[in-house]
């Protein structure tokens, strides 16, 4: 005798449905905090802290999709400074690079390190060559000073 063999239909219960969609966020949630971490490490500013703390605590759907939601945002802001903090450096190198090709145009202008996005305490300043002589006869060169003996490593 055969038996006919009825289609299995699995109805998902809400519980059931919620669970994807937790893992789902959680997967979003820990790509963009590895995002905003990369972020800071490359000298973004460290986003402010949010949330209750505590110690651990179970979110609800709500709740992971603001996390996910306010980690967006914290991205955009933390990418937006690194593009600031670029457009900075890139300014400062095309000051420096003027000064070079001309640096009687620049007499006193001055271009630290910092300003550059390199590590140490150093300065490109413009300076007459050979002091007052160098003044008058119109002689101005770019010097970088050595910087401060305590900006080294140990």
């Amino acid at each position: 005798m055969r038996t006919v063999t009825q289609p299995i239909t699995i109805v998902r219960t809400p519980r059931e449905e919620r669970a994807p969609a937790r893992a789902d966020l959680r997967a979003q949630i820990a790509r963009l905090e590895g995002d905003v971490s990369a972020a800071v490490l490359d000298g973004a500013p460290i986003p402010p802290h949010r949330g209750p703390g505590g110690g651990p605590r179970l979110l609800c759907l709500a709740a992971l999709e603001a996390e996910r939601d306010a980690l967006l945002d914290d991205l955009g802001a933390v990418r937006a400074a690194v593009a600031a903090r670029a457009e900075e450096h890139e300014r400062a190198r095309r000051r420096l690079e003027a000064m070079l090709l001309a640096p009687e145009e620049h007499r006193g202008e001055h271009v630290a390190l910092a300003e550059l996005g390199e590590p140490g305490c150093g300065v490109y300043s413009v300076r007459p060559r050979l002091g007052l002589v160098g003044m008058l006869a119109g002689w101005w060169e770019v010097k970088l000073s050595s910087g401060c003996p305590l900006c080294g490593a140990p």
